[in-house]
């Protein structure tokens, strides 16, 4: 069994479809917003479905805060490594320390030489590799005398201005999987990153090439330790399980785990485009496993079950969640370890005040839940999940905010029209086919086949859990459409505005009536399934 001890990472691997971009940019802060580490994306330039990677990366840097950004990897026989070197120190530098280096070989040849690449073979390649690595290092060195200077066989640079440095010791992890190769990322890489679909027999392959990664750094002089060992996963949350990273997220927790334990792995990456998928991954599994290796590197025999992480600001640091478009956020008091008689969950109040007469339901109709049985105790991670609903909403009040703000802006002449629609397209209230789906998809709202959830929907498990509870969930899925169709109209009176400067009014009321619907509803769900989420969970045997 090898631990290397490294700090847990998990994160993002999107697919960059330059047929959606839109949905690219929503994928990448929704991973952020989850609360991944990281985000990349696969590198084939000569791929012209694709968007370029690099460009992406740019734009994401500002379009997040604080989720890191990667390559996965990039390809080197089509990026000149000073350039690159460049390219990489500068993100780093602009999106303060955000960026790591994946670097590739180069596998489809033609491909590259069809684009202007050289055509190299297995062995040229990993020459190429080291070679570039050296120069990438030496541009990086802006604290060192001269210039640059490498004379190898692929790359020749002679006397190259070093700088800038990056903001922060950037990591380069190779992409291999052949013994040479290994054994380069031992003796020059800071981390390797594999595929676990590429390993022929799974996770038992990983023995074997890591050795030949040890073999590399022993044979340079180097811990093997100081290399990161990262994964690019993939597999499915279904209700039970059917196989290696197949089945519910408390067995992903145990699979991972065992990886960070056995094999050094402590980088996981997981490859989908799916929302739901992409929220389980961050706020079920990443802090089941970093809870069970803390647990285990010290030293304890019985380690706690897994719990979901307290709510993160964008530094990581524990806050209190916050909605901008609305009234104050539901509030958490702390809860120690044992459980605690009574729900330290505060469901978020319903506005006091309403910015339109046009009412889409009648709220006296709606049904309430049964009252909480007197005196149960909740869990730490019964609090958790019964929070958890509060900080999903706290996102669509947030992003309700800008929305206003954005018509503010349009009245004010600070962005046009135009503009103002190509924003809104880009937020996750348009994200995939119908809004609200993308961040309710496994806590409120039954159209979980949506999302691949259809063994996890949380309203199929509530019925089934509490018939008390149907009343209340056939009103909320009513109003899910309706809420759909307020969002739609927000989008046709954009459309409608940029025809008709004049028009501004009408969008002004379409808004008014989505910030008050959708503010209701948040409110009466919260009521609602705050409390049974906690008893329940999300799913048949979360808690």
């Amino acid at each position: 069994m090898t631990d290397y001890g490294h700090e847990l990472l998990f994160g993002g691997f999107l697919t960059p479809d330059a047929g959606h971009p839109e949905q690219v940019v929503a994928r990448a802060r929704l991973c952020e917003q989850a609360g991944l580490d990281l985000v990349t994306f696969q590198d084939h330039p000569y791929q012209p479905g694709f968007l370029d990677t690099w460009t992406l990366m740019s734009y994401l840097a500002a379009a997040t805060s604080r989720i890191r950004l990667a390559g996965n990897v990039l390809n080197l026989p089509l990026r000149q490594p000073v350039v690159l070197a460049r390219s990489v120190a500068s993100l780093d530098l602009l999106s303060g320390g955000r960026v790591e280096l994946g670097l590739g070989t180069g596998a489809f040849w033609d491909a590259i030489e069809a684009n202007g690449g050289r055509r190299l073979t297995p062995g040229q390649s990993v020459d190429a590799l080291d070679e570039a690595i050296r120069i990438i290092r030496e541009v990086w060195a802006a604290d060192r005398r001269g210039g640059v200077r490498v004379d190898g066989e692929h790359y020749r640079v002679v006397g190259a201005k070093r700088g800038p440095a990056p903001a922060h010791p950037v990591g380069i992890w190779v992409g291999a999987y052949k013994p040479r190769l290994l054994r380069l990322v031992g003796r020059t890489a800071d981390g390797w990153l594999p595929s676990l679909a590429y390993l022929p027999n799974g996770p038992a392959d990983l023995a074997g090439l890591n050795a030949l990664v040890d073999e590399g750094a022993a044979a340079a002089g180097r811990d093997p330790g100081e290399v990161r060992r990262l994964l690019n996963v993939s597999g499915r949350f279904t209700g039970t399980g059917a196989g290696f990273l197949d089945g519910p997220p408390r067995q992903w927790v145990r699979e991972l785990t065992d990886l960070v334990l056995e094999h050094g792995t402590s980088g996981f990456v997981l490859g989908t485009d799916d929302p739901a998928s992409i929220q389980l991954f961050a706020q079920e599994v990443a802090p089941g496993v970093r809870e069970l290796v803390a647990a285990e590197r010290a030293g304890s025999t019985t380690p706690a079950a897994p719990l979901p992480p307290e709510p993160t600001g964008p530094a990581g640091d524990p806050t209190e969640p916050t909605g901008t478009a609305g009234p104050a956020s539901g509030r958490r008091e702390t809860v120690r370890a044992g459980g605690v008689a009574g729900l330290a969950v505060t469901p978020t109040p319903a506005p006091e005040v309403r910015h339109s007469d046009h009412r889409l339901w009648d709220e006296s109709t709606r049904p309430v839940a049964p009252p909480a049985p007197a005196g149960h105790v909740y869990s730490p991670q019964a609090q958790a999940v019964g929070g958890h609903l509060v900080d999903v909403h706290d996102h669509l009040r947030r992003e309700l905010g800008e929305i206003r703000d954005l018509l503010d802006q349009v009245r004010r002449g600070v962005v046009s029209a135009g503009d103002a629609r190509g924003v809104l397209n880009r937020m996750t209230l348009r994200q995939n086919n119908w809004t609200l789906g993308a961040y309710c998809a496994a806590y409120c709202t039954l159209v979980t086949q949506h999302h691949g959830l259809e063994d996890d929907a949380i309203f199929p498990h509530l019925r089934r859990a509490d018939p008390g509870l149907v009343p209340v969930i056939d009103r909320l899925e009513q109003e899910h459409v309706v809420i759909h169709e307020v969002v739609e109209g927000v989008d046709r009176a954009l459309v409608a505005l940029i025809g008709d400067p004049a028009r501004l009014t009408g969008l002004q009321q379409a808004v008014d009536v989505l910030t008050d619907t959708l503010l209701s509803h948040l409110s009466y769900e919260e009521r609602n399934i705050v409390e049974p989420l906690a008893r329940y969970g999300f799913y048949p045997g979360q808690l």
